[in-house]
């Protein structure tokens, strides 16, 4: 019997998944693949059979049940410390859902638009004002998502600099189970003493609602509502911040479609939102479940506690979905990709990203029209460490 190959899988170009992945979703689209621990989940990478298990009922978000494929050490050991919602089944992934809900509609994040038009015009003018080149990530990608979720959530954004360094941590590929659970910790600690605080002098924020409602009230624990408050946290920056880099170099490797982008039809970027988020997938390392009973997927019997890693990047980039998947075209209409995820579980925030990159990539290239890379595509440091795909730094000048 063939070995099962080794996952995650190693990229040949940046902007693509690896091309091992197209080749199992033409010939072997449910297949076992092998972890860092021994195990072999299968790997599933066609577009309908992702959507089909991430709504099935039987197959599982729960990273406590036995044969769940766990994504490193480190995560494995912090999720045994700490489990957010995203990480269980209903109805408790339903209740604490529900109490976000409210917080993240498409209505009351629109009313952020202007706000985030701010944020992005001061960071463009210091960017304008400052020496060149510039690291693009730490002068724009990260601050925007980042000044954007302190607010919402009430975190004080002068703490941004331990709450970067913990949440590289905990998305990080090689932190040690010590480590990863340390930073979780460090950053539980951090939101408790945050709660704390709202429950004594509450504003209108995230946190001051938790803390009003459900701390003062009994109903949830200081370190319930820090665990939900640190995968806002973590999640609400990590991931825009690195669509905002990843998908300017895309562009700027694409100056064609960047020209259209910046010079064509305002409308246009909604729609070039949507393609980067499909072309790109940054969550390459597949959605993580367990099968809770037998069921058939692509043909392949999965039994009760097989582990299944459901390929986003792979499902985003199926022939049978969308035509000429390899190819950037930001006029394609792909909104019903799968990057946010699918069914009960996918992103809470989406409608915050989408907005944030709305309003990036609709203003930088504008009022920077010869933006630049710095240095050549190859020497880029790319995320191949984390879990979440990106850039480290991203050298510009114009």
């Amino acid at each position: 019997m063939t070995e099962a190959p080794a996952f995650p899988m190693t990229r040949r170009c940046p902007l693509d998944p690896p091309p091992e992945l197209a080749r199992l979703r033409a010939d072997a689209p449910v297949t076992r693949v092998r972890l860092w621990d021994g195990s072999t989940p299968w790997l599933v990478t066609r577009y309908e059979d992702v959507r089909a298990m991430l709504r099935d009922p039987r197959v599982s978000a729960d990273s406590d049940r036995p044969g769940y494929p766990h994504t490193t050490p480190g995560i494995a050991a912090r999720r045994s410390r700490a489990k957010a919602f995203i990480s269980q089944d209903d109805p408790e992934h339903a209740a604490g859902r529900r109490l976000l809900t409210g917080e993240f509609t498409i209505r009351r994040i629109e009313t952020l638009r202007p706000r985030v038009q701010r944020i992005v015009d001061e960071l463009v003018d210091d960017l304008l004002a400052g020496p060149k080149p510039a690291d693009l990530v730490e002068t724009l990608a990260l601050p925007v998502p980042s000044l954007v979720i302190c607010e919402l959530l009430g975190v004080p954004y002068a703490d941004r600099t331990f709450f970067h360094r913990v949440s590289k941590t905990l998305v990080s590929r090689d932190a040690t189970p010590e480590q990863s659970v340390e930073a979780l910790e460090e950053l539980l600690a951090y939101l408790g003493d945050l709660v704390d605080k709202k429950a004594a002098d509450p504003g209108d924020d995230v946190f001051s609602r938790l803390a009003v409602e459900h701390y003062r009230t009994g109903k949830m624990t200081r370190r319930e509502i820090a665990s939900m408050g640190q995968l806002l946290l973590v999640a609400g920056h990590e991931t825009t911040a690195n669509m905002i880099a990843l998908g300017t170099v895309a562009l700027l490797e694409h100056p064609d479609q960047l020209a259209e982008l910046r010079d064509g039809d305002p409308g246009l970027v909604s729609t070039a939102v949507e393609e980067l988020l499909r072309y790109l997938t940054i969550v390459h390392f597949g959605r993580r479940r367990v099968a809770t009973e037998d069921l058939e997927v692509g043909g392949q019997l999965v039994r009760e506690g097989e582990g299944l890693i459901l390929a986003s990047d792979a499902a985003n980039r199926d022939e049978r979905v969308f035509a000429d998947p390899d190819r950037l075209d930001l006029h394609r209409k792909g909104r019903n990709h799968v990057a946010f995820g699918f069914g009960v579980h996918q992103c809470l925030g989406q409608s915050l990203a989408r907005l944030e990159l709305q309003v990036v990539y609709g203003t930088l290239y504008r009022r920077i029209p010869t933006l630049a890379l710095a240095v050549p595509v190859e020497q880029l440091p790319f995320k191949h460490d984390m879990v979440v795909y990106g850039l480290h730094e991203l050298p510009v000048t114009w």
